[in-house]
């Protein structure tokens, strides 16, 4: 029986495949006021706007490819039980051959009916812009499948059973700032191990022996890769 290996993501993971991140300096948050474009007030007041924000993310996701950190977390699928969960919307764990992802953000890629938040629906390269008043076969308004701040985050209760029964714990390119993905480390059973990969100095809230790799994720896995075949 294959062991568990959980992983959790951030944006760190993808901005080696040219993805714009959110929080760091030149960030989308500098460029694009949070409250108007991931807040579902600025969705109230002005949803043209959000709709174009989420269309020129994608537009920029149809650019960019998985880094080697996607492709080899892919791999360890041959030896481990994997499931990856993600802050990122972005697709790039999934192409890069993931087959158990978990979205804690939501999913660029995808909308949703706004009165029905169970109908959603798979948007393809050719189909990923949506107008502002875009409605779905129902008549109700299709809204960017993302969870805001201030919405709950759906995907968490999967997330903290999964983490409960991992056997290595993996976090990279987050800076475990944002709950309540920051807050999966307290589900990590005390004997598993905890690997922290990312080129910066991340503060781990929880009081636990941690790996620390300090690379970015290409290369940060690939070494994860040989201290587990180790």
């Amino acid at each position: 029986m294959k062991k568990k290996l959980v992983v959790l993501t951030g944006a760190g993971m993808s901005v080696e495949s040219g993805l714009s991140t959110f929080r760091d300096s030149g960030g989308l948050w500098d460029r694009y006021p949070v409250e108007d474009v991931a807040t579902p007030e600025g969705w109230e007041r002005n949803p043209a706007l959000v709709q174009e924000f989420y269309n020129k993310r994608r537009k920029e996701l149809l650019t960019v490819e998985p880094n080697k950190g996607h492709f080899g977390l892919a791999t360890l699928e041959k030896d481990y039980d994997v499931t990856v969960i993600t802050q990122n919307v972005d697709n790039l764990h999934e192409r890069a051959g993931s087959t158990h992802v978990i979205h804690l953000h939501g999913e660029l890629t995808k909308v949703r009916s706004t009165k029905n938040e169970n109908r959603i629906y798979e948007l393809s390269p050719d189909h990923y812009e949506i107008k502002a008043d875009e409605t779905d076969r129902y008549g109700d308004q299709l809204r960017p499948h993302i969870v805001w701040f201030g919405e709950a985050v759906p995907m968490i209760e999967p997330a903290i059973e999964i983490t409960e029964e991992a056997d290595i714990f993996v976090v990279i390119g987050t800076s475990l700032n944002v709950y309540p993905a920051a807050g999966l480390l307290r589900y990590v059973r005390p004997q598993v191990p905890i690997y922290l990969i990312d080129p910066k100095e991340v503060k781990v809230p929880v009081d636990r022996s941690v790996r620390v790799i300090q690379k970015g994720a290409s290369e940060g896995v690939a070494e994860l890769i040989a201290l587990l075949r180790r």
